[in-house]
């Protein structure tokens, strides 16, 4: 089966970009450099073909029903503000993440969710079976009509303003979204980075990502937003989240809202027996002087004990060292000394809480060398 082609692949090729398949795409790698993709999103403002995301609109008398009870975070908390966003898991009955997502109250009953590439058909089916056997009024829309560009960087809202002629862009909130003539704008991202998330017609990315360009954002592909977002500590599904781990063991205890005791969303019985057995395995950030932890990579604590693997791992263009993601015991606290088996060779790392980088700094230090 082919891979299939967002409506910028022809402009992508144009503008020198080396393609390769993602979840069934073929998507820009890079330009030419990562490492320069990489510092622009950093320092200026950076532009990310993220088409392969697929919209889903959902309507009808029960959406909100169905939301609430499908996604581990309430949706009630869009209630009073349309046009808020919402970051959640979708999980299975025994609490493993089926995907997560970003869902946008549109108003007068009307959802967006923006769904992983890989499990967006698979995604929308689940949703679909969880309203017919409830019998819960709500109609699925898939969007194959609109694509999505993602301008990245300290300078991408002021920039994306300019070019989308929408000045209310400079007062939108974080986790915000505005709609404005044929383009639905929300303030989200995956870089650690202030900007946006455009959604338009496919029709017109092309002449958007031109006048994009000409405004001085650069383009971006897929190893730089990889880059970007293991420094933001932010996971990658299919890696550092999948159906066999929960929420709690995926660094986002904090998208799980128990508070509402008769929202009985699926997965919470598994997650609140997971809560009552106490520790478990848990998603921390190591961070190494030397080597390059990768997927895969066996973590050992300070005794030599093996207590976990790596997730993702990268060498970070902004902290110049190794920083990984690893699904460890609990017993390992930021800040703890470990080691990753990095070619068979045992290299320390420092346990990190995560993000890596912030408001364009490290958000650790290393100790001094001879302790680590």
């Amino acid at each position: 089966m082919s891979a299939q082609h967002t409506a910028l692949h022809d402009w992508h090729v144009a503008h020198g970009a080396r393609m390769v398949d993602f979840a069934g795409w073929e998507m820009p790698l890079n330009y030419g450099s990562q490492l320069a993709e990489h510092e622009a999103v950093r320092r200026a403002a950076g532009l990310f073909d993220v088409s392969h995301m697929r919209p889903l609109d959902l309507s009808g008398p029960d959406a909100r029903v169905l939301l609430r009870y499908a996604l581990a975070n309430d949706v009630a908390k869009l209630d009073a503000a349309p046009g808020k966003a919402l970051y959640s898991t979708m999980l299975q009955g025994d609490g493993g993440i089926i995907d997560d997502l970003i869902v946008y109250h549109r108003g007068g009953g009307r959802y967006r969710i923006v769904l992983n590439a890989g499990g967006a058909e698979a995604d929308t089916a689940h949703l679909q079976a969880l309203a017919d056997a409830h019998g819960w009024r709500v109609i699925l829309q898939k969007r194959p009509d609109l694509g999505i560009l993602a301008v990245q960087g300290p300078t991408a809202r002021a920039l994306a303003a300019t070019v989308l002629a929408i000045p209310a862009l400079a007062d939108l909130g974080v986790f915000h979204a505005l709609e404005q003539g044929d383009f639905f704008v929300g303030r989200t991202g995956y870089t650690g980075e202030d900007g946006v998330e455009i959604v338009a017609a496919n029709g017109l990315l092309t002449d958007l990502a031109d006048r994009l360009l000409v405004a001085g954002v650069r383009p971006a592909g897929l190893a730089a937003r990889d880059s970007l977002r293991l420094e933001a500590g932010l996971g990658l599904y299919g890696q550092d989240m999948t159906t066999a781990v929960s929420p709690y063991a995926s660094n986002l205890g904090w998208t799980v809202d128990l508070r509402a005791a008769d929202r009985n969303f699926l997965g919470r019985a598994a997650l609140e027996a997971e809560l009552a057995a106490g520790d478990g395995a848990r998603l921390v950030g190591l961070a190494m002087r030397d080597g390059i932890p990768r997927h895969g990579y066996v973590v050992e604590n300070a005794a030599g004990q093996p207590c976990g693997v790596v997730t993702s791992g990268i060498f970070s263009p902004s902290l110049q060292c190794g920083i990984a993601l690893a699904r460890v015991d609990a017993v390992l606290a930021p800040g703890a000394l470990s080691a990753v088996l990095v070619r068979g060779v045992r290299r320390p790392a420092l346990v990190i809480k995560p993000p890596f980088w912030r408001n364009g700094a490290a958000t650790f230090s290393f100790p001094e060398e001879h302790e680590i």
